[in-house]
């Protein structure tokens, strides 16, 4: 009696080493995993910067001791990198303590023009008025046609400030020294010494 047979199934082989689909499999995974981690380390990879140590007024004269070095990851050509020596130059524009030190705000001191004048102050000066602080210098003159107020120095940087709270002291004894052009110096000066009350004012912050 003949039996109708069917189809026989067939075994699954176990795959082998040798089968070429399968050395294509196991490159190409290899080649997907170091390709991520070439791309993770370019993404983590920083390089050292210089960044200020406390506030930098226009007019320091750049010392190792006014920096750190702090790792990040930025464009070349824009911050001052580690690697360098800009020791001696002159900081032309505030800036900020753990700010990074831009390149744009160093100049060699033969072409540094601002000069640092004493202003003491009538008026007791706001807690916000240190170094780096932008201020405008007002002078009052009490004449025939009563008092008058004149604006002597607008927007201009703060290198540091004196204070004196000393219970004694007939005045204030607050000092500001203000940056002004070396050209502007002799008649901030004569303005100040005609003043019969001097006020400086507090209007923000300098730009880094």
């Amino acid at each position: 009696m003949n039996a109708t047979i069917g189809p026989i199934a067939g075994r699954l082989k176990r795959p082998r080493w040798t089968d070429p689909r399968l050395a294509v499999g196991v490159a190409l995974v290899a080649i997907a995993v170091l390709g991520t981690a070439s791309v993770v380390a370019r993404a983590d990879r920083t390089e050292p910067y210089y960044a200020a140590r406390h506030t930098l007024t226009p007019g320091t004269v750049l010392q190792l001791s006014d920096v750190v070095v702090t790792h990040v990851r930025v464009g070349s050509g824009t911050y001052v990198p580690a690697s360098a020596e800009p020791w001696g130059e002159v900081v032309t524009r505030v800036v900020g303590a753990g700010e990074m030190l831009p390149e744009a705000s160093l100049a060699d001191a033969d072409a540094y023009s601002l000069r640092p004048v004493a202003v003491s102050t009538d008026s007791p000066l706001a807690e916000a008025i240190e170094s780096g602080a932008v201020v405008d210098v007002w002078v009052t003159r009490d004449g025939l046609a009563g008092t008058d107020s004149v604006l002597v120095a607008a927007g201009v940087v703060v290198d540091q400030v004196e204070r004196d709270a000393s219970a004694f002291s007939a005045r204030s004894g607050e000092t500001v020294y203000v940056l002004i052009p070396a050209a502007e110096v002799g008649d901030l000066l004569a303005a100040l010494a005609q003043a019969d009350d001097v006020s400086v004012v507090g209007i923000g912050r300098g730009e880094a």
